[in-house]
């Protein structure tokens, strides 16, 4: 579905047509979306609270000024989450406040601290629709990228005739679900490894890491809605991935090692996501190790390194690494570049708090031999994303070559 793992909020202003929100919330749903209401002061006059949070089972949002929800800056958690922001109906008067950057209510104040995709369904009376003003206002939103919905002609609630109609709640939920499928990485083979490895110690201990196999996974999703062809090796994770990739699963560094050049082939993208040891243990007992008051040795030895691996090979793919750091950052993070030859780095400091290994969210720095761009903290779906739009843009020739 075009909206499976996706965040909407819907923005409900004041239009008689409110009445169809909570029909476009269901339209939404089932293109698999999570829905979120924001119902602003005049919406409240034409649609219920109630209504709204029975269609999405979520809390509705109204309130710019709520306690509770501003205690975590609200209007930016709210902005963070969302993918797209869809505002339906939107009113002459909510135009108006967006054009203009108005940050009075808590819908205004969303949009402006979101980045993500915005869409505007407008609903009012065919003379309205037509005034200067809002055509003028509707404009430019266009120019700032804003994706208007059309309405449509036909009778309206005032008994005039004409454009002005809220477009069909089918219709909009499509328009919604059409801005994340894109060709960037069309017909392009995209080989992903994610998780934490796993190093036998004895048949009950091992030696790994936090890794969950999160942005991993958010990448291959990424590069799916692109239109690429994704094969997952993976070690261990926490999450499910993507139906429509090819699934691989590796545990330990070695067999990741194998996997990864058993398909590299044809590959025209690596993306090494994957926290993979680097060391496994020599010598791996046969029975459970005993725990005893002597000191216990384990000789380790290293592991292959894949990512150099694939950058060395004579036909090797476009070549991403991951650098999960903890100190000096930067420099680490150039030296990786360099001594891998690969093409870019992407940069993950771990030492933040409720970022990196097993969070949701994460804050990356992409590196390339010649410049390097900030990524500020969001969701690692949103991250995702982000990575596969810097690839498209910076590496344009190497995506458009022939397949």
């Amino acid at each position: 579905m075009k909206l499976n793992n996706k965040n909407i909020i819907l923005g409900v202003s004041g239009s008689i047509a409110a009445y169809k929100a909570p029909d476009i919330v269901h339209r939404l749903q089932d293109l698999g979306a999570k829905v979120r209401v924001i119902l602003t002061q005049s919406g409240a006059k034409f649609i219920t609270e109630l209504s709204l949070q029975v269609a999405s089972k979520n809390k509705v949002w109204h309130n710019l000024w709520d306690k509770e929800a501003e205690l975590c800056m609200g209007h930016i958690e709210l902005a963070k989450w969302a993918d797209a922001i869809l505002i339906a109906p939107a009113s002459a008067n909510t135009i108006a406040d967006i054009a203009l950057g108005k940050a009075h209510d808590l819908l205004n104040s969303v949009i402006l601290a979101s980045d993500c995709p915005i869409l505007i369904a407008p609903a009012m009376n065919q003379l309205m629709y037509a005034s200067d003003s809002v055509q003028t206002n509707l404009q430019t939103l266009s120019r700032r990228q804003i994706i208007i919905i059309a309405p449509k002609h036909g009778k309206q609630a005032c008994g005039d005739v004409g454009k002005g109609r809220l477009a069909e709640p089918v219709s909009i939920a499509q328009k919604v679900g059409d801005i994340f499928q894109n060709t960037n990485l069309g017909g392009k083979k995209v080989l992903i490894t994610l998780g934490a490895t796993i190093e036998a110690i004895d048949p009950v201990r091992y030696l790994s890491n936090h890794s969950s196999g999160k942005m991993g996974s958010a990448i291959a999703d990424a590069c799916i809605e692109a239109g690429a062809q994704v094969t997952l090796v993976h070690s261990n994770i926490t999450v499910e991935l993507n139906q429509k990739a090819v699934a691989i699963s590796a545990i330990s560094a070695e067999k990741m090692y194998t996997a990864v050049m058993d398909n590299i082939t044809q590959q025209d993208i690596f993306i090494a996501c994957a926290a993979v040891s680097d060391y496994y243990i020599k010598n791996i007992a046969k029975n459970k190790i005993k725990k005893s008051a002597k000191p216990l040795t384990l000789e380790l030895t290293p592991t292959k390194d894949i990512l150099q691996a694939v950058c060395q090979l004579p036909q090797k793919p476009l070549c991403i690494g991951f650098a999960a750091e903890t100190q000096n950052l930067l420099e680490n993070a150039r030296n990786k570049l360099k001594n891998k030859s690969c093409d870019a780095i992407i940069l993950n400091d771990i030492s933040k708090p409720n970022s990196g290994f097993k969070s949701d969210e994460n804050t990356l720095i992409f590196l390339t031999p010649t410049n390097h761009i900030k990524i500020a903290k969001n969701s690692k779906q949103k991250l995702g994303r982000k990575i596969v739009e810097i690839l498209s843009k910076n590496f344009y020739n190497i995506y458009k070559k022939p397949c």
